[in-house]
């Protein structure tokens, strides 16, 4: 139920409910895309360009197409031709339309077999010959052809200049210059990305049927139905359970358009692909390399009057991506002038997209370890640094904040976290390990504008169905939306049968950009309400209605962002340069929380990613090759429980009366933001070298610590 100012009413809300999928998941019995069960089914294995550049000039298929099992052999040569052949414009989903290779990596084809295994094999019997021309995949903030983008994902402006900076940064008492540079990183979640596509003719008319590993149903379906010329209505895209994504499923990519190419091939018949890991480091996206430079400018208190954050990021030619990492540092701090830019380099690479926080997460790795070093340089406390930096309303915008509790966020991590035992960089060692503290600001905007449409029908007895097409891709959504709707409505969560991922369901936006609490509980909520207006306190059964889209989860006319502190302990060994992690803490401002026990895992879980961004991930790109050279686990180290020590989070009670009918606030990615920052400060802290280039390798720590002495 809602109160007087369209409230909801927490009785559900801000309970710890178990997954209500989770005995499913942890027993095997929840099926992912891939495991759906279908019959009569061909496997397909990927082809893929062995070279950066080129054309096609020549497919051997002969031996492939004799081999056991083999029922086709697809390519470029064979491939139905896409009504929307560029794609709408988008040349990544432009797949086997033409014998062009962009980069190395590209799908080329497909052979589907009886088995994976008749599939794998006969893939290995297929043989091109190719036309190479000269390729560009040299990255650098030197290039002669950076350009820039009209805008920055998913819209902010490019550039922004406000005051004078260059004057405030000639005549400040304290200067801080420095450039930061963060790798090519791939999302990987523990499913990979799949998917069973199937063609049929149906009254004369295509129909089409996707279960597909993906952050959402309707946006796929929006993107591909046109593609191939389909009605949307006979494209269904089903989804109930995903194994993570972290952005690299919130839109289609080429397999997707492969596999229905190859069901197409074979109409009846679905088709099963599944992309291995070293596909996935092609043909899935990733978050682009970074070179910042960064430029201070502090009076002798230590308060802002110029900030600078120029970055150059590379982009694929055939795709542009351009990830905004100097939007979150327009207003993150108080100071009259500022500058932000964005300069791309276009190469021949696969095409980049979303991975946890875009922007915010490689762009105030460069901020938070900056402020670092001025508030050394400035002789001051890191912690009171930023809060006499804090602004009274968005820098960027000039609105009122909705709530913005950084302050609380600092001081209650800095109490917590014991801070006051920190020591001057250098000081303290235990044995042949250097320990330090660090600390970093964390942030991210409130997204989730209207759009989702929820349906509530009353089943009788005081049960309710409600539905709508959202995706759970291991956050816990089909748990708290049942939480939402239990409170919606007046009942207890055991009375509520919540109906998720499938385009025969509501509309609903994509799980991205932490909105999908807020978007699609604030739908569920208008749903709710509406049933009531219509029906009254007690509705008969079958009484139905949906919310019309259009409910906003966020005021007008208020800046809304979540904040956080992130605290880092390292040890450093000083033999090897070997960096462990003993314990983080993150304290975030992110409104209403709704289910604390999932909220955590997310906090935690985004914590272990920064973690895991500061210490190993890096995906190295062989410049002359086009090609990731370490595209497995064997060479892409993420953090594993070896690597995780004690981790805990927290949040402040915080009441944001402009978040909503919900009070809530993205919680999935803000846990990353930081804790890159927060753990090379800490290094700073136990070493006094200073590290500005991730991922903090033992080589790298090393060579510090040699120059140093």
């Amino acid at each position: 139920m809602t109160d007087s100012n369209g409230r909801v009413e927490a009785r559900e809300c801000g309970t710890s409910r178990l997954r209500l999928e989770g005995r499913e998941k942890v027993t095997g019995t929840a099926p992912y895309a891939y495991e759906h069960p279908v019959d009569d089914a061909l496997y397909a294995c990927a082809l893929q360009a062995d070279v950066a550049r080129g054309r096609i000039l020549e497919v051997r298929t002969g031996e492939a197409e004799a081999a056991p099992g083999v029922v086709a052999v697809l390519t470029h040569r064979n491939a139905a031709r896409l009504p929307d052949e560029d794609g709408a414009g988008d040349a990544e989903l432009a797949v086997l339309q033409s014998d062009r290779v962009h980069f190395r990596g590209q799908l080329v084809g497909a052979v589907l077999a009886g088995t994976p295994e008749e599939a794998r094999h006969a893939a290995s019997l297929v043989s091109f010959t190719y036309e190479q021309l000269p390729h560009d995949a040299r990255f650098g903030p030197d290039r002669q052809d950076l350009y820039a983008p009209g805008k920055v994902n998913p819209a902010f402006p490019t550039d922004t200049e406000e005051g004078d900076p260059d004057a405030a940064l000639a005549s400040a008492a304290v200067r801080h210059e420095a450039t930061y540079t963060t790798p090519m990183e791939h999302n990987n979640p523990m499913e990979p990305h799949t998917c069973i596509a199937l063609w049929e003719t149906r009254e004369g008319r295509p129909e089409v049927t996707l279960h597909d590993s993906t952050q959402g149903a309707h946006p796929v379906r929006g993107t591909l139905a046109p593609l191939f010329g389909v009605d949307p209505e006979r494209f269904r895209v089903i989804a109930p359970h995903v194994g993570g994504g972290f952005g690299s499923k919130g839109m289609p990519h080429a397999h997707n358009v492969l596999a229905l190419l190859a069901a197409r091939l074979v109409p009846g018949r679905p088709v099963k692909l599944a992309l291995t890991r070293q596909q996935m480091f092609s043909l899935t996206g990733h978050r682009t390399p970074t070179v910042q430079r960064v430029r201070l400018a502090a009076d002798a208190d230590g308060r802002l009057t110029a900030v600078v954050h120029e970055a150059v990021e590379q982009t694929s030619r055939i795709k542009e991506f351009a990830e905004q990492t100097t939007v979150a540092t327009r207003m993150m701090y108080a100071a009259p002038s500022r500058r932000t830019r964005h300069r791309l380099a276009a190469l021949d690479v696969p095409v980049p997209s979303w991975m946890r926080a875009p922007g915010e997460a490689p762009g105030m790795f460069a901020t938070e370890v900056a402020m670092d070093e001025l508030a050394h340089a400035c002789g001051l406390d890191p912690v009171e640094l930023r809060v006499r930096n804090e602004p009274e309303t968005d820098p960027d915008s000039g609105r009122p904040w909705s709530a913005r509790d950084l302050v609380r966020c600092l001081r209650t991590g800095a109490r917590r976290f014991g801070w006051e035992r920190r020591r001057e960089p250098g000081t303290r060692g235990e044995g042949e390990w250097l320990v330090g503290l660090g600390v970093a600001s964390a942030t991210y905007p409130a997204y989730g504008g209207p759009g989702s449409v929820a349906e509530v029908e009353h089943l009788g007895d005081g049960r309710y169905a409600v539905r709508i097409g959202a995706a759970d891709i291991g956050t816990g959504a089909w748990t708290v939306l049942t939480q939402i709707a239990a409170d919606a409505l007046g009942c207890p969560a055991r009375d509520i049968a919540c109906s998720i991922g499938d385009t025969r369901l509501p509309y609903a936006t994509v799980a991205g950009g932490s909105s999908g609490t807020q978007g699609w509980g604030t739908a569920v909520v208008a749903a709710a309400r509406r049933l009531r207006e219509e029906h009254g306190e007690a509705p008969p059964p079958g009484a139905r209605t949906r919310s019309d889209g259009r409910s906003r989860p966020n005021e007008k006319g208020y800046a809304v962002h979540s904040f956080g502190a992130q605290f880092a302990e390292v040890r450093v060994h000083t033999l090897t340069g070997e960096v462990r992690v003993p314990r983080m803490l993150g304290v975030f401002s992110t409104g209403r929380v709704i289910n604390p026990l999932t909220a955590r895992s997310q906090f935690i879980g985004g914590m272990v990613m920064g973690l895991s961004m500061a210490l190993f991930e890096e995906s190295v790109l062989d410049p002359r090759t086009g090609h990731v050279v370490n595209q497995d686990f064997a060479g892409y180290h993420v953090a594993s429980c070896a690597d995780v020590a004690g981790i805990d989070a927290e949040w402040l009670g915080e009441d944001d009366p402009h978040a909503g009918p919900l009070g809530a606030k993205g919680i999935g990615e803000i846990g990353i933001v930081g804790s890159p920052a927060a753990v090379a400060n800490a290094v700073f802290n136990a070493t006094g070298v200073r590290l500005r280039d991730l991922p903090l390798t033992p080589e790298k720590v090393l060579e510090g610590m040699a120059g140093r002495g």
